[in-house]
């Protein structure tokens, strides 16, 4: 299995246990091939990362949209936490290189399958919350599901890519760029994944519908980040 150490960079968390997190990362069609190695598959994991999303997601849609019906809040939360959304998260994290696969799926290019690759990230969400607690996955689900939340459903109207180059250029000596990720599901619902790195350090992660509104998410996060 590939070192885990970029992918605890990117969640921005050093794992006590690094076996939940390489349970986190198997497939079933893996652990069925090793079933006598006493390897164990990430499903029951997926199961609780599945709670925790929605539990979080749904507290703070209650939270902060206090005017939204039942029915609305409902709906976005259906989007925020779909298949193509999670999975556009995991290709931001790059999940996809560090799965454990079993030949077939492997052969069959499992590795950016969107539904491997969400569930796979619930399951990232559980290892974080068994292995750091409940704040560790709190500020996971903030940092990566609730950027993708649009703008103007908040109530504001704000260009953040504009706001953080006015920031970064009081300071002539920083250097920051947009990096394309990757991008997931079919032609009429795409998603795009960003990166915004400031001085080689990545400090926004934004996915999209386009890669402006990444960016624009992306650039939020770090303005979050610096503020």
């Amino acid at each position: 299995m590939k070192d885990l150490s970029g992918l605890e960079e990117r969640l921005h968390y050093r794992f006590q246990d690094r076996g939940l997190l390489e349970r986190a990362l198997t497939h079933s069609s893996y652990a069925n091939e090793n079933r006598r190695m006493g390897v164990r598959d990430n499903e029951r994991l997926e199961f609780l990362g599945d709670s925790i999303l929605g539990m979080e997601v749904a507290a703070y849609l209650y939270q902060h949209f206090p005017q939204m019906r039942e029915g609305e809040m409902t709906r976005l939360r259906a989007e925020l936490v779909c298949e193509g959304s999670l999975a556009a998260i995991g290709e931001t994290l790059e999940l996809g290189q560090y799965l454990r696969l079993g030949k077939g799926e492997e052969a069959g290019g499992g590795r950016s399958r969107p539904s491997i690759v969400s569930d796979a990230f619930e399951a990232t969400l559980a290892a974080c919350w068994l292995d750091g607690g409940q704040e560790v996955a709190h500020r996971l689900v903030r940092e990566l599901v609730i950027t993708l939340i649009p703008a103007d459903l908040k109530g504001v109207d704000r260009d953040y890519k504009t706001d953080l180059q006015e920031l970064l250029q009081r300071d002539a000596r920083n250097a920051f760029r947009y990096e394309l990720r990757g991008e997931s599901g079919p032609d009429h619902d795409k998603r795009f994944s960003v990166a915004l790195l400031v001085n080689g350090e990545e400090l926004g992660l934004g996915i999209g519908r386009s890669k402006k509104e990444a960016e624009q998410r992306a650039a939020a996060m770090a303005l979050e980040k610096l503020s």
